[in-house]
């Protein structure tokens, strides 16, 4: 190697080096320099090795070689070297990349955590300035309005609560608002029930659709992942009674289908209730039949108010239980705030006692009223839904009555027992009944009655012809429920 090569590769590495080569080219370079360095100092040696031999002989071959391959050995290894220093990637770099976005997403979210905490914290200042401006100024403020069909009313948090706590009261009602382990659907039955029991919960209604193809059939479709959840469906199989039994069997069954961990069915209204066993030959026993194509679907438990007799729970399985809710609580609270005379609670029919005497019950030890009596009518049906003739069995004269019973069908009954009361000496007559159906004439029987007042619960939806009913009055079970 003539030092005329050695002064050009120099060169050549000083212009690429001023061309901005980079790192690597010099690193290569100086390795490379390196090695030539070295093997040129084997070739002098070789050169005087050779030189003091004569130039001749199998020893001074050898050294040429060995000196040869020495040097060819650096110049690959420098080369090698050089090229993996060229080409070197840390492998972790991608993890390192995703490490640091990681870290600005977690820094990011804590200093979001941090100004809610303190816009909650600034808003509970606000409300303690406003509890301290004067009554006038805050009456000519305009209250701030807001819809809200399905979440809980919001409130104000208490002005003595710290920052943090009003941080982790705020996270406890989102979190119940969207119930992560509770859902909540309803069918066509009564949807207005339904968004009054999810309001009362502070929870949203799931979104679902329940629709008819253009043939009638039922179409279900869930909008929402209920995979392990505890999903409760509200449905009253109430008219039109097959089409609501027809959702809420397709509604279990996609519910089943979509691996929801639990389905608890709320029936406030339980149709086919009065076919309960087999007065004659050759009848169903549809209460029955109900409760089985029910338990084949799959459910888990039944949610029902005031069933019509109560050996219906015994229609369902043991791996079904029933809870079935008494509706007269609700009555109870509403005729304990009236001011009654000698009120005496009246059963119907024969069959209503037991319901009668915990209505009477009820009002004795909730309000202390320990002057009710209680009253009976037989009656004598000629065919269903026409009664022959009506018994009084008690004492009425000069008192408030209140007729009790499950259900107002047609009315007819409800209207006869209160013209034998009125006959009888009444002072005034009231009916409360859980399920007012009002089929057919039942709206306008009880507006032209002796009535006074007739009470229902909304297991079944409203009407206007109903709203319009100056006697009739509908409470609402929804907080029971």
């Amino acid at each position: 190697i003539t030092s005329q090569k050695r002064m050009s590769m120099s060169a050549l590495f000083a212009r690429r080096l001023a061309a901005g080569q980079g790192r690597e080219i010099a690193i290569s370079s100086l390795k490379a320099t390196t090695a030539r360095n070295a093997g040129a100092a084997a070739y002098t040696s070789w050169t005087r090795t050779s030189s003091s031999n004569g130039g001749s002989g199998k020893g001074a071959r050898a050294s040429m070689f060995a000196s040869a391959a020495a040097a060819a050995a650096c110049f690959g290894g420098a080369a090698t070297m050089a090229l993996c220093e060229k080409n070197l990637k840390d492998p972790m770099t991608v993890y390192a990349v995703n490490a640091a976005k990681n870290e600005q997403r977690w820094k990011l979210a804590e200093k979001l955590e941090q100004e809610e905490a303190e816009a909650a914290a600034a808003a509970v200042a606000t409300t303690a300035v406003d509890q301290e401006q004067p009554v006038a100024a805050r009456q000519n403020q305009e209250p701030a309005s807001y819809i809200a069909a399905t979440s809980p009313k919001v409130e104000n948090p208490p002005s003595d609560m710290t920052a943090e706590e009003v941080r982790l009261e705020a996270a406890a009602t989102k979190a119940k608002r969207h119930a992560g382990g509770l859902k909540l659907f309803s069918g066509n039955g009564n949807l207005g029930l339904s968004i009054e029991v999810a309001r009362v919960l502070g929870i949203n209604l799931g979104k679902a659709t329940v629709g008819r193809f253009a043939d009638g059939e039922v179409n279900v479709m869930i909008h929402e992942n209920v995979r392990g959840k505890d999903v409760y469906i509200i449905q009253p199989t109430c008219p039109p009674v097959n089409d609501n039994i027809m959702e809420l069997l397709l509604m279990v069954s996609t519910l089943n289908r979509a691996s929801a961990r639990r389905i608890t069915v709320v029936i406030p209204y339980y149709g086919y209730a009065r076919q309960d066993r087999k007065m004659q030959a050759r009848v169903p026993i549809s209460a029955a039949d109900v409760a089985r194509l029910l338990e084949s679907m799959g459910i888990d438990r039944v949610v029902a108010v005031d069933l019509h007799c109560g050996q219906i729970q015994g229609f369902f399985g043991p791996r079904v239980p029933v809870d079935n809710l008494d509706g007269g609580i609700v009555g109870i609270d509403y005729f304990g705030d009236k001011d009654l005379h000698n009120p005496v609670v009246v059963s119907p029919d024969a069959g209503g006692v037991y319901r009668a005497k915990k209505f009477k019950e009820g009002l004795t030890h909730k309000f202390d009223m320990h002057d009710i009596g209680l009253a009976m009518i037989i009656k004598q049906r000629a065919r269903a839904g026409t009664v022959d003739k009506m018994d009084l069995v008690g004492e009425v004269k000069g008192c408030d009555c209140i007729i009790v019973d499950d259900m107002i069908d047609t009315a007819g009954t409800l209207c006869k027992a209160a013209d034998v009361l009125v006959a009888k000496g009444a002072k005034r007559v009231f009916a409360f009944a859980s399920h007012g159906l009002l089929s057919g004439p039942g709206n306008d029987r009880i507006a032209n009655s002796k009535l006074e007042e007739c009470v229902i619960l909304n297991t079944i939806p409203s009407s206007p012809q109903r709203a319009a009913n100056e006697k009739l009055t509908e409470l609402s079970v929804a907080p029971l429920l």
